[in-house]
C-alpha cells in the first residue's frame, strides 16, 4: 500500500514538473536575452510616414492615448471581466515610456506579447493577432513611435483581480491559447486576399471582436470570426462569415469598401465599437487596402445561419399590441410605418438582419443610448438615433423592439424585459 502511495506522488510529481516546463519553455525562454541598446539615429520620413499610417490600421492611438491626453501617452483604461488595464506610455520618453526600448524589444513586444524586461505582457495588447506582423512593419511602426514627443507620464499599475494579476497565471493563459504564427501568404490566392488576410487576421485584429471567447478570455481560434459578445461593453460583434449576421458573400465589393471607408453603404451602417474602428482607423485607410480586406471579408468561408425562422418562438398578442403603440408614437417617424426607413438617412428595418439576429445586444445598446454612425470624411454628417434609456422603461423597450422583430415578414424571437433590465444595469459606461 505504501509503494503504491509513493509511486502515485512520484508520478504526481513528475507531472507537475512536467506541466511547469512546458509552461516555462513555452512562456519564459529566452524571455530576457536582447541586449541590443536603443537606435540613436532618426529614422527617414518616408519610413515615419509609414509607421504613422500602419498605427492608423492597427487604431493604436485608440487604447494608448487618454481621453485629453498626449498621444501615445497611455493612460486610458480598458475595462475587462478580471479588471482594469491601462494602456500603456508608447512616447520616446526614456523614463516612462519605450525610449530606452530596442527595435528587437518593440519587435518582440507585437509578436510575442513581452515587454523589454522580458514580462509578459496581457492580451488586452492584440499580440495574439499581431504576432503576425512583419519584421518590416514592426519596425516602421517603432521609428514611428520614436518620431513621437517625448511626454513624461508613468504607466498606471493595472487594477486585476487575483491571481490575475500574476505572471504566473498569465503564463498559464498564454500556454493555453497563444502561439506566435507568422503571416504566410497563401500561393493560390489573389494579391488582394493575401493583403486582405494579413490585414484582418494582423494588425487591424478583427477578431479580437468579432471571435467569441470562453470564460478565461480565450479564444478557440484568432481567425475565427463568427463573432462573439464584447466584455464589458455588450456590444455584439457579429459573424463577418455568416449571411444571417455580418456576412458579406453576397455584396458588392464596392459596397463593402464604401462601408469601411466612410461608415455606411446601401447594405449597412456601423454603429458602436466599429464606428470607433472606422472613425479612427479604417476611413484613412489606403483604397488599396481597404479593396485587399473586403476582398478576403467576402470570400470567407460561409457559416450556417443559427436559426430556423420556422421554430421562432411567437410573442404574446399583448405585447405585439403595446410595441405597436410605442413604434408608432416612437419610430415611425423616421422608420416608416411600415420598417421602410429613409434611404440614405435612416435604416430599414423590414427585412435587415442587424433587427433579426438571434442575439439583441446591439438592438438594446441602440434604443437605450443612442446610435450614432461615424462622421467621416465621405460621409461627414450621418443621421443618428436619439437614446430613449430615460424615455422608455425596460418593459416598453422589450415590447418596441418585439414589435420590430415580429413585423413586416421579419421573424425573430421576442425580446425579453429581463434581459433589457439585465444589459442596463451591467453596461459599462
Amino acid at each position: 500500500m505504501m509503494r503504491r502511495v509513493v509511486w502515485a506522488l512520484v508520478v504526481l510529481a513528475a507531472l507537475l514538473a512536467g506541466a511547469v516546463a512546458v509552461v516555462w519553455l513555452s512562456n519564459f525562454q529566452g524571455g530576457s536575452r536582447i541586449h541590443d541598446v536603443a537606435p540613436s539615429n532618426a529614422p527617414a520620413s518616408d519610413q515615419v510616414a509609414r509607421g504613422a499610417y500602419l498605427a492608423r490600421v492597427g487604431n493604436c492611438a485608440l487604447c494608448h492615448t487618454q481621453r485629453g491626453g498626449a498621444a501615445y501617452a497611455g493612460g486610458r483604461p480598458v475595462a475587462t471581466p478580471f479588471g482594469t488595464v491601462y494602456g500603456s506610455n508608447l512616447t520616446p520618453d526614456a523614463e516612462t515610456g519605450i525610449g530606452r526600448w530596442s527595435a528587437a524589444h518593440f519587435r518582440r513586444a507585437l509578436q510575442e506579447g513581452r515587454s523589454r524586461d522580458g514580462r509578459l505582457l496581457y492580451p488586452v495588447f492584440p499580440y495574439t493577432h499581431f504576432s503576425r506582423v512583419t519584421d518590416a512593419d514592426a519596425q516602421a511602426l517603432f521609428d514611428y513611435l520614436r518620431s513621437l514627443p517625448p511626454v513624461s507620464k508613468p504607466n498606471l499599475d493595472h487594477r486585476l483581480r487575483w491571481p490575475y494579476n500574476t505572471q504566473l497565471a498569465l503564463a498559464l493563459w498564454r500556454t493555453m491559447y497563444f502561439k506566435p504564427e507568422r503571416h504566410v501568404d497563401d500561393p493560390s490566392r489573389s494579391r488582394d486576399w493575401n493583403r486582405g488576410a494579413y490585414l484582418v487576421q494582423g494588425l487591424a485584429h478583427c477578431g479580437a471582436c468579432h471571435t467569441a471567447r470562453n470564460a478565461l478570455g480565450g479564444m478557440r481560434d484568432v481567425m475565427d470570426l463568427s463573432g462573439g459578445l464584447i466584455p464589458m461593453q455588450n456590444w455584439y460583434a457579429p459573424s463577418l462569415a455568416s449571411a444571417s449576421e455580418a456576412g458579406v458573400a453576397d455584396w458588392k465589393l464596392e459596397d463593402i469598401e464604401k462601408l469601411l471607408a466612410t461608415g455606411t453603404s446601401p447594405r449597412s451602417t456601423v454603429l458602436g465599437p466599429m464606428a470607433e474602428v472606422v472613425l479612427h482607423s479604417t476611413q484613412f485607410l489606403d483604397p488599396g487596402d481597404i479593396r485587399a480586406m473586403a476582398v478576403y471579408l467576402k470570400e470567407l468561408p460561409p457559416a450556417p445561419a443559427d436559426t430556423n425562422p420556422l421554430e421562432v418562438p411567437r410573442a404574446a398578442a399583448s405585447v405585439l399590441e403595446r410595441g405597436g403603440k410605442l413604434y408608432e408614437q416612437h419610430c415611425a417617424a423616421c422608420h416608416g410605418a411600415q420598417g421602410e426607413g429613409v434611404r440614405g438617412a435612416y435604416p430599414t428595418l423590414a427585412g435587415n438582419r442587424a433587427v433579426t439576429m438571434p442575439v439583441t445586444a446591439n438592438l438594446v445598446q441602440v434604443v437605450l443610448n443612442g446610435g450614432f454612425p461615424p462622421a467621416t470624411r465621405g460621409n461627414p454628417r450621418p443621421f443618428g438615433m436619439p437614446p430613449f434609456a430615460t424615455v422608455l422603461p425596460d418593459a416598453d423597450v422589450a415590447a418596441v423592439l418585439t414589435y420590430i422583430r415580429s413585423s413586416w415578414n421579419n421573424k425573430a424571437a421576442p425580446v425579453s424585459e429581463l434581459s433589457v433590465t439585465q444589459q442596463r444595469s451591467s453596461t459599462r459606461k
